[in-house]
């Protein structure tokens, strides 16, 4: 049978929108019709599938629990977060930490540490720590992705939490599990970084603390989060990886430490839809669709 050029037309459009087909589509939507909603089940979709974009910021709140299962009482539960966002910064404000030209990633950043008990006396208040600069780049992407900024501060709180929570113990091994993986797809660029003292200055803070927050432009960066909040840390390793073999000729070309790490901190912004999704390719074919992989 001959190829119906609306069929295809159709399947390349709902690629680009997000989604590899109408039965993906359907069955997300089916998903978030049940009441409660089965939070394991949308899991496993993010996991499988790219999440529609239109549906994205849903599925994300559910996840991170910003939204309970029942969705009868999501209206309810979001106009409570609005009124706490609002009672947190009136709070700053009086405590004057904050005011009217205060950007608004510095004041996600005091709101975090006022509600985790971790806000510094006012006398006390120096340049953002290492800790805090991670928090500020994933608060400054989620504003780029997100356009309210009671959502924002929502997600960027839930997500640095759950993050932190979930996969603290298992981030400081994520650099011997990329030079493991690289191994397996090119050890001649593994030896070279070695040899040439590359390997221990990859950016692995900007990779592995902050996902990417400020490496990746967030229309790329959008698909890798997914895969995180949806429970795996591990795809950080295969987006890395991809960047070091689709920039290999460059890096090979590469024998200082400081030249790798300022190209890779860097990095060209036009391809990385390709490498996040050679990525997403690799991290299935070495950890098939694991539940809550790490």
């Amino acid at each position: 049978m001959a190829d119906d050029p609306q069929r295809n037309f159709r399947s390349a459009y709902y690629e680009k929108v997000g989604f590899r087909g109408v039965e993906e589509k359907k069955s997300l939507e089916i998903l978030l019709k049940d009441n409660p909603l089965d939070v394991e089940k949308l899991s496993t979709f993010s996991q499988r599938f790219p999440l529609p974009s239109m549906y994205r910021i849903h599925v994300w709140k559910v996840l991170l629990g910003i939204l309970p299962p029942h969705s009868d009482s999501h209206s309810l539960v979001t106009r409570y977060r609005a009124e706490q966002y609002e009672d947190v910064q009136a709070a700053l404000i009086a405590m004057r930490f904050v005011n009217a030209s205060t950007p608004p990633t510095e004041l996600c950043l005091r709101m975090f540490q006022l509600e985790n008990q971790q806000l510094p006396r006012r006398t006390e208040l120096t340049q953002p720590d290492e800790e805090d600069e991670h928090f500020l780049a994933i608060a400054k992407a989620m504003e780029e992705i997100v356009d309210d900024p009671v959502d924002c501060y929502w997600l960027v709180r839930c997500f640095v939490n759950q993050f932190n929570n979930k996969f603290g113990d298992s981030i400081p091994h994520l650099p011997k599990s990329l030079e493991h993986f690289l191994s397996q797809e090119d050890s001649r660029l593994l030896a070279h970084l070695k040899a040439s003292g590359c390997l221990s200055a990859l950016p692995y803070s900007l990779w592995f603390r902050r996902c990417f927050a400020g490496c990746l432009p967030e229309t790329s960066l959008q698909r890798v989060w997914d895969k995180v909040i949806s429970g795996s840390c591990k795809i950080l390793v295969f987006v890395a990886m991809e960047i070091l073999l689709t920039y290999k000729i460059m890096l090979m070309g590469m024998n200082r430490p400081e030249s790798v790490a300022n190209f890779l901190t860097n990095l060209p912004q036009e391809n990385t839809d390709a490498i996040v999704t050679k990525a997403i390719d690799l991290w299935h074919k070495y950890c098939g669709t694991p539940m809550h992989s790490v």
